[in-house]
């Protein structure tokens, strides 16, 4: 990468791995290059399943070394998955490694939580989609099970914002992670004392809020000694690695529908301010905080952790395939011969997929898939028709109709998905970019630093960054069909 550029180094952590990527604008395109991957792998101690934090911020440092021998930065900027903490005591020390979204210490967590505040009251102070695994529920837990920890504790730090303490010193909640907590007021856009007080969750827990695009400070003067390099800015990006993506959706249309498709499938649209009702409710959508104060409408759907863990488990019986091996054999297999709900629980939790995939298609009377080509046609068609319900339940909502839907992220590179996606929908796909998150994230970087004017433009020059591919809808009558019976299997 030419050394003259501006660059701006991105980190984007991932549920299996993270990844360096340095940014620049040249020739009115954002410009990028990988600098470094790690594996982001959680570890299991006593029954519980923590994220590796300290190594996380050991691969930042190495991040940083990378980047500084490809020409420099002046900016960092950090995006994870959504909802997961750590715990600072007050000295400003990690009170233990922050825990995995998908440990089950919050199961039943969601009914003790109602009996405090009901469920309805709760969505129409936060406007999140229910989960269990989202931050309000995780900290019920620790006041239930081991409130010694929360008593230890001074502050909570959202993943990114936790990562951009250690390099500055600084405590702050940017806006796009803070949504994704159901603790936050959609509507005021702060934290609900309201929540706090009901579930006895002490306020001083939860730092000031910062517009995404926020400098928050520079990297501390003993890190910058350690790793030979200057006190670069360190901004507060959409840190949700959803809300990165979303700023990458290469459109100029105010109202457009995408997926932004990886571990999970987030199916949503862009609004000026949260929608909120009784519609949205029974949907069970969710009000996420975006870039420049926006709302992002969207469902939250299982996606390709559903391929990805069905091929950890047939490592581990010895068939090693490619993604593109099962994708192949996907497409090999007849289709339309069972379905499953991807949201369902049992796909929620780590293990042996394949067969809680049999399980359900027998517990549903349908044909079970044995071979690897029909369990991969099953998650893809199911995946696609889960696509099409997420498009109905967000337009009933919204009032509005889509003539086509942004397929983003490293899903995309699945082919048959995004064909898939276009039959069962019968929209029009527009597919790319596959890095959105990055773009996003070194995007917002730029803005912030003065390189690019506003999200409009930015949107501009991602389009022209990054070629996109278009999938047409066909065989409308079968997929209609196979919806009809999709719908059955349902567990909403």
């Amino acid at each position: 990468m030419d050394t003259k550029k501006k660059q701006v180094l991105a980190f984007d952590f991932g549920g299996g791995s993270g990844r360096a990527i340095l940014g620049a604008l040249q020739n009115d395109k954002i410009q990028i290059e990988e600098v470094y991957r790690f594996s982001n792998d959680p570890v299991m101690l006593n029954g519980t399943m923590y994220w590796d934090t300290l190594r996380h911020f050991f691969e930042i440092k190495q991040g940083i070394l990378k980047a500084k021998q490809q020409g420099g930065f002046q900016s960092i900027g950090i995006d994870t998955w959504g909802v997961d903490f750590g715990l600072l005591d007050e000295h400003g020390n990690l009170v233990e490694s922050a825990i995995h979204y998908r440990d089950d210490r919050t199961v039943g967590m969601q009914e003790k939580v109602f009996q405090r505040v009901s469920k309805e009251e709760l969505y129409q102070i936060t406007g999140n989609q229910f989960e269990n695994f989202n931050t309000i529920f995780q900290l019920y837990s620790l006041l239930e099970q081991r409130p010694w920890i929360l008593e230890r504790a001074d502050t909570l730090l959202l993943m990114p914002d936790l990562f951009n303490y250690f390099l500055t010193g600084e405590k702050r909640a940017e806006y796009t992670m803070a949504s994704t907590t159901q603790l936050l007021d959609a509507k005021q856009k702060m934290w609900s004392n309201e929540i706090l007080e009901a579930l006895h969750i002490p306020k001083k827990l939860l730092p000031k809020i910062i517009p995404s695009g926020t400098v928050v400070g520079e990297l501390k003067e003993d890190i910058c000694t350690e790793l030979g390099v200057e006190p670069a800015k360190v901004i507060a990006i959409a840190g949700h690695d959803t809300q990165s993506a979303v700023v990458a959706v290469p459109t100029q249309e105010e109202e457009f529908l995408f997926i932004s498709c990886g571990t999970w499938s987030l199916f949503g649209t862009e609004l000026e301010k949260p929608l909120i009702g009784e519609q949205s409710f029974q949907c069970n959508i969710s009000n996420e905080g975006g870039y420049g104060n926006t709302t992002t409408l969207l469902k939250n759907i299982i996606g390709l952790w559903l391929a990805q863990e069905s091929r950890r488990q047939w490592i581990k019986e010895g068939q090693e395939y490619t993604f593109g091996e099962l994708e192949e054999m996907a497409q090999q297999a007849e289709p339309f011969q069972s379905f499953i709900d991807p949201d369902a629980p049992e796909f929620v939790s780590a293990g042996n997929i394949p067969e809680r995939i049999r399980e359900f298609c027998r517990r549903t009377n349908q044909k079970v898939p044995n071979t690897v080509g029909e369990v991969m046609c099953c998650i893809n068609q199911s995946l696609a028709l889960k696509y099409r319900f997420a498009l109905e339940q967000i337009e009933k909502c919204t009032g509005r109709t889509y003539a086509c839907i942004h397929m983003i992220g490293g899903g995309i590179q699945s082919k048959l998905l995004c064909q898939m996606t276009a039959q069962a929908s019968g929209r029009k796909v527009i597919a790319g970019p596959i890095e959105a998150t990055a773009l996003g994230n070194i995007a917002v970087q730029l803005m912030a630093l003065g390189e690019i004017a506003n999200i409009k433009e930015a949107r501009r020059i991602i389009a022209n960054s990054q070629q996109t591919l278009e999938y047409i809808p066909k065989n409308r009558e079968q997929w209609d069909a196979a919806y009809e019976r999709f719908q059955t299997f349902i567990q909403e």
